[in-house]
């Protein structure tokens, strides 16, 4: 039975009936937030909104059922695990304190896109990979905008207190800059004030530092993490398909040795006969004297 449930959890038109559920879904909870046309077709949409779920149940209960006897190793697919979440909180109470999250619960089933389609899970998958090098990368470019505002603070504060009054200020002056956001006027509210080397050489290290290098930088990091990802991807479905046709390569391998078997014995009952015809044969050419010798 599991077999059989697995065989159609793994069917490509389930996979694009519930890809088309989601859309569905999404749908809807865009939708929902129209006054007007909940109140024309309120009931309707709710009767969807019920429908949707109920997919999304069957749909999880089918997944376990596909583990056989162990449909605990449902959960050991993260994504499982969200899609599973999501299904918790959209079973909350309708009113009360769950009603805020129950309408995000709504949005976020679009989310579940992600798990059903694998390139979204390599990109996704890529992203949550290289928050830990990003992290390195944020702490550098944090120092550099750190340094350049209080910089910019003591070069431009004084007659441009809108853009560089204060720290806060100057670090959203610097996001606009980094950004590339009408830096232009940035860098010519300066000139008539301060040396134009001095606002040239800020201004143009400072984009190419934060820009050109660092912002690269995390390009570059998710480039790698694309890459560990279709590595381990590749690896993943190897070892799937190496567990769904062991069994079958295994039963292939001992009857090939059952074969080997029989031949070998059929050539040594062969050798066998040989030997013992042999045998008689030199015993019956030996003269009596010989044989009592």
């Amino acid at each position: 039975m599991s077999a059989f449930i697995r065989q159609i959890v793994g069917e490509k038109l389930f996979h694009h009936f519930v890809v088309a559920v989601i859309v569905l879904a999404g749908v809807v909870a865009g939708l929902e937030t129209s006054p007007a046309l909940m109140a024309e077709h309120g009931v309707l949409l709710h009767a969807l909104d019920r429908l949707i779920l109920g997919v999304f149940i069957v749909e999880a209960l089918l997944k376990m059922a596909a583990q056989g006897r162990r449909p605990w190793r449902y959960f050991s697919d993260g994504w499982n695990v969200f899609d599973f979440l999501i299904i918790v909180i959209c079973l909350l109470p309708v009113g009360g304190p769950f009603a805020a999250v129950l309408r995000l619960a709504r949005a976020l089933r679009l989310l579940r896109l992600v798990s059903a389609l694998p390139k979204l899970q390599l990109l996704v998958g890529a992203l949550l990979k290289s928050l830990s090098a990003m992290g390195y990368v944020s702490l550098l470019l944090a120092l550099l905008f750190y340094i350049y505002a209080v910089a910019g603070i003591h070069l431009f504060g004084a007659h441009d207190p809108k853009n560089f009054g204060s720290l806060p200020t100057a670090f959203l002056s610097l996001f606009r800059l980094v950004t590339l956001d009408n830096w232009a006027d940035l860098f010519n509210g300066q000139l008539p004030h301060v040396p134009g080397i001095k606002v040239a050489l800020y201004f143009v290290t400072f984009i190419i530092f934060g820009t050109m290098i660092i912002m690269n930088l995390f390009i570059g990091i998710i480039m790698n993490s694309m890459a560990e990802m279709h590595a381990e991807i590749a690896e993943r479905d190897r070892a799937q398909h190496e567990r769904e046709t062991g069994a079958a390569t295994l039963e292939d391998e001992l009857r090939s040795l059952e074969l080997e078997l029989k031949e070998t014995q059929t050539r040594m009952a062969g050798l066998r006969h040989k030997w013992a015809g042999g045998s008689s044969h030199i015993t019956s050419d030996r003269k009596p004297e010989e044989i009592a010798a």
